[in-house]
């Protein structure tokens, strides 16, 4: 890894997990740490810049502390504190053009990454059964956090062509969940009742926070030998899991919805705040998505710990029981099974 690495979005809690965990790594010296807001979470001996990445001022940043490694986590679906959409999109697509120009202004940067989503593939009816990097979409998607991550990608293309002597890797991440999971689906599936959909039933992937902070450090760093860390690569836990199965496993019970009437459920959450369901989230809840990770193992020399199943209850476990809790539930169908067993053998013995 860089001898000075700076990490933006450190407010978070991924960013600040980040932060902490890359000053154990024996070749980084210093490690700037910038956000538009002061964490709330201790960043360790990490230098903590107060700088909004909208601004120009960045580019004092990266000079001013000689940084040659940069890894843009700022780019998300949630606000943080005050401020809702259009802070969040400025925030993706205005400071990553920002911080994209300070790196190509620095000489001694010397590595990029950038976290990135599947969401850039869109959701659509007539979706291949599985993306790998080089997919096309059928459907770009229209709005919310995935344009702007298609937006971002567009940007660090640009860059990569004006800067061919820095390593720059893009890592497209599926869900991610874990006990501090802040994003729109994870705030869609922590709702008491979950709105789904009537006559679908997405396949959905997850990864886990603590494989996101892993295969951030490996794109971070110089490459092992026979690998590559420079590039796109999907990042995601093994296999998949229908919608139907997580609210099962969540205990939370669904409300089918017509299609028409989905976007009149999504305006009026919004509206009192519940959740950000977007447009694109709602593809996403009725058309799912899979990508394949064959790259990220055969080329980056990276294979996550969790599965999609793992990721998922490991999630479910911080969430608490929901108003159906699996256990209860099975308890409750085992009880009335004995009873209509104990019945029908009383009726039989009756008879003869």
């Amino acid at each position: 890894m860089g001898k000075v690495v700076l990490v933006t979005g450190v407010a978070r809690q991924l960013g600040g997990r980040f932060v902490r965990r890359i000053q154990r790594d024996p070749d980084v010296e210093r490690v700037i740490a910038v956000d538009a807001v002061a964490p709330e979470h201790g960043l360790g001996g990490a230098d903590f810049v107060r700088a909004d990445i909208r601004q120009p001022a960045i580019a004092k940043v990266l000079a001013e502390y000689d940084v040659d490694t940069v890894v843009h986590m700022d780019v998300t679906g949630t606000p943080l504190g005050a401020g809702g959409r259009t802070v969040v999109k400025e925030t993706n697509v205005i400071g990553t053009m920002q911080l994209l120009g300070a790196c190509q202004k620095s000489p001694r940067i010397k590595r990029l990454v950038v976290k990135s989503s599947t969401g850039v593939y869109g959701s659509a009816p007539r979706d291949p059964a599985v993306f790998t990097e080089t997919t096309p979409p059928k459907s770009l998607p229209s709005g919310g956090f995935a344009k702007d991550a298609v937006e971002v990608e567009g940007y660090v293309r640009g860059f990569a062509r004006r800067r061919p002597d820095v390593a720059v890797c893009v890592l497209r991440f599926a869900n991610i969940l874990g006990p501090s999971a802040d994003s729109p689906l994870a705030e869609y599936l922590s709702l008491p009742v979950l709105p789904t959909v009537f006559g679908y039933d997405p396949r959905l992937q997850f990864v886990h926070e603590d494989d996101v902070i892993d295969v951030l450090r490996i794109a971070s760093r110089e490459p092992r030998r026979a690998t590559l860390n420079s590039g796109t690569f999907n990042v995601a836990g093994d296999g998949v899991l229908l919608l139907s199965q997580c609210a099962r496993r969540l205990g939370r019970p669904t409300v089918p919805v017509l299609l028409p009437a989905v976007t009149w459920v999504g305006q009026a959450l919004r509206t009192v705040g519940v959740t950000d369901f977007s447009p694109e989230q709602i593809r996403l809840l009725t058309h799912g998505r899979v990508v394949s990770t064959v790259q990220l193992r055969e080329t980056l020399g990276f294979t996550p710990r969790f599965t999609t199943a793992e990721t998922f209850a490991d999630f479910a476990r911080s969430r608490g029981p929901g108003l159906l809790p699996p256990e209860a539930l099975a308890g409750a169908v085992d009880r009335v099974a004995a009873r209509l067993t104990t019945s029908t053998g009383t009726s039989s013995r009756e008879r003869a």
